[in-house]
């Protein structure tokens, strides 16, 4: 099912007064040649999808892997497309929608600068103040912390993450990791018309390699860690890599604050090209003393079930607070984001005094280590994570926190990087005490076979494990309470804040942190009431 036919995808969000913009201007900008008549039209939005396309606006179509966006060009023009921005090929295509069509050589390559240009949201506009995270985990979490903490300093706050986009108060979920630029564009001339004054960007490698951040600067780039991941988008790890360095380049972003607890960091701030602030936690670095050296420093105080306590300390003091989730890792992201901040304006007393004001972080990471459980059984912990290095440190968190046994439930994504589906086995065995395999987003690849591989794979790391197999995740959740028990814990990676799971193109409703909660419930367990939305609803067995 394509994008254009999903339903239930959420909408794409524009501002409420649109800009009003002369095509023929457009053209004269950015147009190698305009077949039919520009003149005296009037553009009031881009975009790149049929679906999500208002009456006004100029329809960009971009050759696919399968098909040529202008295909679509005649549904573009009974929605009301004003215009069509295409190739030589697509504009071949679209030549009998009947709408003037403007020829660019790279149609995603000049999306950005196009959607800047049309709603004012280019580096010399008047913008909200832009933070960027990436990395390969982290991102969504220092995303929301920024974010949490922006807000327990009084600021109207915008968010675009993985998990949701937030618009000074409105929560709506995501599409992408990074919205396409269109899309990105027009949800930052939303934020200002709203008056946001800040927002905290998740920018994934596709996104940089994909043109999605095109016409932005931001005002402070964070890097969190690099490690196995999306090698069905990149070729090896080094390609990978090469992928998000651009995002410390002046015409991305002023400042940096990097992460220094992997070699990674370290190489991002030899090669980057603006000014670079570091932060380490040499407790979880893998070169402790090179950490110990960073400019702000990070260690771990105290962490129980509910949240780490750390104290980061460098040039402008020393802060003790409290980040609400489990986990060393999730203190380094606590303490990027405070830095981030410090490097956007923010004063160090005023964050100072707003977080020793409030005891901690007030900050809510939708599906990252998510505690779903009471205070009597089981702890249950509901995590987004899907790559080996992010078992490894959660797992290690859950561990510090349990005097039971650790129990993990994993699946992996079909139709993705499944060169990592070993070592992700390997990583859920050796850190767990018992272990069992279900299903995740199996796409169009056979469920079976996923859990297959990962079960030869936990075997081979530790033929002597307890390794069990349950399909449905349904199933799966319900047996694994039923292997655990009070002071145990089981930590459920992979789905996290998702409301859906992916079965052959179709999203069918499901949520990891309700089905744990009645789980829990089911067999006697006190459940106290969720913190966040819960919209599954499927009663069924």
């Amino acid at each position: 099912m394509s994008i254009e036919q999903q339903p239930s995808l959420p909408p794409v969000l524009r501002p409420a007064n649109p800009p009003r913009r002369e095509l023929s201007e457009l053209a004269s900008r950015f147009a190698r040649d305009v077949r039919g008549d520009a003149a005296g039209i009037t553009v009031t939005g881009i975009t790149l999808a049929t679906a999500d396309l208002r009456a006004g606006e100029a329809f960009v179509a971009i050759r696919g892997v399968n098909r040529h966006g202008a295909e679509f060009a005649a549904a573009a023009a009974e929605k009301g497309a004003v215009a069509i921005i295409s190739d030589d090929a697509g504009a071949e295509i679209a030549a009998s929608a009947g709408l003037p069509i403007l020829i660019v050589d790279d149609p995603r390559g000049v999306l950005g600068a196009l959607s800047a240009w049309v709603y004012g949201t280019g580096a010399d506009d008047a913008l909200p103040l832009l933070f960027a995270t990436t990395g390969t985990n982290g991102k969504t979490s220092v995303s929301h912390l920024l974010e949490g903490i922006l807000g327990q300093l009084g600021v109207v706050t915008g968010l675009s993450s993985t998990a949701e986009r937030h618009i000074a108060g409105e929560v709506i979920v995501s599409r992408l990791t990074t919205p396409e630029a269109s899309e990105m564009h027009a949800l930052l001339a939303l934020m200002r018309e709203r008056d946001v004054e800040a927002v905290a960007v998740e920018v994934s490698a596709q996104a940089l390699s994909r043109h999605r951040v095109d016409g932005l600067v931001f005002d402070v780039a964070g890097f969190t860690n690099l490690s196995h991941d999306h090698l069905d988008d990149y070729a090896d790890m080094n390609e990978y890599f090469e992928a998000k360095l651009p995002l410390f380049r002046p015409d991305r972003a002023r400042r940096g604050v990097v992460c220094v607890d992997s070699a990674s960091g370290w190489t991002v701030v030899d090669r980057a090209e603006i000014p670079i602030v570091t932060v380490g936690t040499p407790s979880i670095a893998a070169d402790p003393d090179a950490a110990s050296r960073a400019d702000w420093v990070v260690v771990i105080d105290d962490e129980r079930t509910t949240g780490t306590t750390f104290t980061l300390t460098g040039p402008a003091g020393s802060l003790t607070t409290v980040v609400p989730v489990i986990g060393p890792h999730m203190a380094a992201n606590a303490a990027l984001a405070i830095v981030m901040l410090l490097e956007g304006g923010y004063s160090w007393d005023r964050i100072v005094a707003a977080l020793e004001r409030d005891g901690a972080i007030d900050a809510y990471l939708p599906g990252r280590t998510q505690l779903v459980s009471g205070d009597a059984g089981p702890a249950v912990f509901v995590d987004f994570g899907h790559s080996p290095d992010a078992f490894e440190k959660t797992l290690a968190a859950v561990r510090r926190v349990t005097p039971g046994k650790v129990l993990m439930l994993f699946g992996a994504d079909g139709d993705r990087d499944a060169t990592k589906r070993y070592d992700m086995a390997r990583t859920a065995v050796e850190g767990s005490d018992i272990l069992v395999v279900t299903d995740h987003h199996p796409r169009f690849e056979n469920p079976d076979a996923i859990r297959a591989t990962l079960v030869e794979g936990a075997r081979r790391a530790r033929p002597d494990a307890e390794i069990h197999e349950f399909s449905p995740p349904e199933k799966a959740i319900v047996a694994a309470v039923g292997l655990v028990g009070d002071g145990d814990a089981i930590l459920w990676a992979g789905p996290g804040h998702q409301d859906y799971r992916d079965i052959r193109g179709v999203r069918t409703p499901y949520s990891a942190r309700e089905l744990a909660r009645r789980a829990l419930r089911d067999a006697g367990w006190p459940v106290p009431e969720p913190r966040w939305p819960v919209p599954y609803t499927d009663d069924a067995d």
